[in-house]
């Protein structure tokens, strides 16, 4: 389990070819000591697991595979030398939970359709609303005020109109985060709320008696 606040942003630094799995070397700032052989690392959206680390200067490097199915229902099929991931350590026990509970199990991809520009001048730089367009299969999951996780970002839903919703980036998460990089255009993973989740479904099931 994640809470969607990203505590790193990591760069990979080697990837593998391969229609079935390719495996990803990312180097991040995490001590080399607090990852273990198997842990949990959400990366831009899906949860992964660390299959080798290692010290490198400024912090560590660590392997990730990635198979058939997450290639096919994230944008991991892009990634390449040079793309820099959202980072998440697993919540365990006793940890703040910041933002809202995500499994780290991306249901689709959606689209940025629109950047703008909302304020500027302040100390802290521009905030930025984002327009994304959604699958229609996703769209009935995300309602206004609602949560949703956008690249492992945890964030909230300021409007839905048809196919597309908006999103709204304070000046520190697009600091601290890939979002100060992202454009109309680019491709995001996107996990509904888990909560949105299983009340649909049981709309659905009181429907069906």
């Amino acid at each position: 389990m994640f809470t969607g606040l990203v505590s790193d942003v990591g760069r990979i630094v080697a990837a593998s070819a391969g229609d079935k799995l390719r495996r990803f070397r990312i180097a991040s700032a995490y001590d080399p000591a607090s990852i273990a052989l198997g842990a949990s690392i959400a990366c831009s959206g899906p949860c992964l697991t660390a299959v080798g680390s290692g010290p490198r200067e400024g912090g560590s490097w660590f392997d990730v595979d990635v198979a058939a199915e997450t290639l096919a229902r994230t944008n991991a099929a892009g990634w390449g030398e040079g793309t820099r991931l959202n980072l998440e350590r697993s919540l365990k026990i006793g940890d703040e939970l910041g933002g809202h509970i995500v499994t780290g199990h991306v249901d689709g991809v959606a689209e940025i359709a629109a950047r703008e520009e909302v304020t500027g001048g302040g100390k802290g730089g521009p905030t930025a609303r984002f327009v994304l367009r959604a699958p229609a299969e996703l769209m009935r999951f995300i309602a206004e005020k609602g949560s949703i996780t956008l690249d492992g970002t945890s964030l909230t839903v300021n409007a839905v109109e048809g196919d597309t919703f908006s999103v709204l980036l304070i000046p520190h998460t697009l600091a601290v985060t890939t979002w100060g990089d992202r454009r109309a255009g680019d491709r995001v993973n996107l996990e509904v709320d888990l909560m949105a989740r299983y009340a649909a479904r049981l709309v659905e099931a009181g429907q069906g008696r």
